[in-house]
Formats: structure tokens, sequence, C-alpha cells
């Protein structure tokens, strides 16, 4: 795997992680958490979206679903 892919990874990862532990965050709480453009964390939040892992219940506001998830580390 290319290196920029692994970091792209383990940052989803980490937001999924951080949207787990604090429950409902906004889109500006993981520019200001992960120090990265509002324009990669909705790349990152599309990711996660799409394979059912985050939803929006409001607008700029995301949860975690009730999917089950196994991480690796």
């Amino acid at each position: 795997m290319k290196p920029s892919t692994d970091r792209m990874l383990t940052r989803i990862k980490s937001v999924y992680m951080f949207i787990k532990n604090n429950g409902t965050v906004s889109t500006q709480d993981l520019v200001d958490e992960f120090g990265i453009t509002p324009r990669t964390v909705q790349r990152d939040l599309n990711v996660l979206a799409y394979n059912d892992l985050v939803e929006s219940p409001s607008r700029g506001k995301w949860t975690t679903t009730e999917k089950k998830v196994r991480l690796s580390s």
C-alpha cells in the first residue's frame, strides 16, 4: 500500500474514533482536532458515510451509526 493511502486510512480511522468517542461533533470540531482542511474532512466523512459508519442528523453535525465495526491496529 502506498504511504499516502496508509496515511489517509489512518486519518479516516482516527476521525471515526473521534466521532465515536465524542458523540455528535461538527465538521469544524474535526477541522480543529486534526488540523486538516474542511475539504479533507468532508472527503473523509464521505468515505465513512458511504460505508454507513457515520450519518449527519443535521447539517454540519456528525454521529456514528449502529453498524458494528471491528478495528485493527
